[in-house]
């Protein structure tokens, strides 16, 4: 007798062995994850979203550090920025200081040397100068105001400059020593001859009516005689650069040491100085006696 195949799915027995397996399934689904299984499911889930929180941070990470990068580069540019403009000030505040620092400088200098002349010394400023062309000079501020007169010398702490050629109610106008119508009384530190010095432009002069006897030296220094009356002895003039033979006296070029086409200011001396300044004598100072009983 054949035996035909029952439709097993749709049987009542096909569906109670089903019902079976999964109450079998579920009876050892409790028994393997416990009477807690949430935890099971909590930690399968971790697992499985583990990767991809690493991958979230990571990319959260490199947004904000993005971002902080963007800032800091932005924060840099102005800081940088704004540290460009300070330098820029400041460079136009030196520039604009420059000169008053300079000429600072150069007034104590010219106090220093006034303390070490005792005369009448007074001061003026160069306001314009004129030695690029032939017979020029050097402009000061002041004039009969100040009460100049002509044939005052002129020095600054290198050494001197020249004298006044002509004095005007507010201006004065000064031969530089190098001029070629300048002439200066001098003397060798050395040998002590005398001579006189005229310009031969460009902070040189030569020294005539120097003996073929004497012997000059190169680097030796040159200093004023006061015999012209004009400059006291002992001033710095220059140094001699070159001494050549001649027929009857010795060439003798000097390189002047006062910077002329650098002064901003001078100090001129009063009109027919002595020929030789001493120094002041300065009294040691004394010391408190102290009284009896006392420490």
């Amino acid at each position: 007798m054949p035996v035909r195949a029952a439709k097993w799915g749709w049987s009542r027995t096909g569906w109670q062995r089903l019902l079976i397996a999964l109450l079998w399934l579920g009876h050892g689904a409790w028994a393997l994850l416990g009477p807690n299984p949430g935890r099971h499911w909590k930690t399968a889930a971790d697992v499985v979203s583990r990767p991809s929180q690493g991958l979230a941070s990571r990319w959260h990470a490199w947004r904000v550090a993005r971002w902080e990068s963007a800032r800091n580069l932005a924060e840099t540019r102005a800081e940088n920025a704004r540290l460009t403009a300070e330098l820029a000030q400041l460079k136009t505040l030196a520039a604009q200081e420059a000169p008053r620092q300079v000429e600072a400088e150069e007034a104590v200098r010219l106090m220093g040397l006034k303390r070490q002349i005792p005369l009448d010394l007074k001061a003026a400023r160069v306001i314009f100068s004129t030695r690029p062309a032939a017979f020029g000079g050097l402009i000061l501020d002041r004039g009969q105001d100040l009460g100049l007169v002509p044939d005052q010398g002129v020095l600054v702490p290198e050494g001197i400059v020249g004298r006044l050629w002509s004095v005007g109610p507010t201006q004065s106008k000064i031969l530089p020593a190098d001029a070629p119508n300048a002439s200066v009384a001098v003397m060798l530190m050395r040998s002590r001859a005398t001579g006189v010095l005229q310009g031969l432009g460009s902070g040189r002069a030569t020294i005539r009516y120097i003996s073929n006897q004497e012997v000059v030296q190169v680097g030796e220094a040159v200093l004023t005689s006061g015999l012209d009356r004009v400059f006291p002895r002992g001033l710095l003039v220059g140094y001699v650069a070159e001494v050549t033979q001649g027929d009857l006296e010795l060439r003798v070029v000097v390189n002047l040491s006062a910077p002329l086409d650098r002064a901003s200011l001078v100090l001129l001396l009063p009109s027919q100085p002595p020929l030789e300044v001493q120094p002041p004598f300065v009294a040691p100072e004394q010391k408190p006696q102290r009284k009896r009983g006392t420490p």
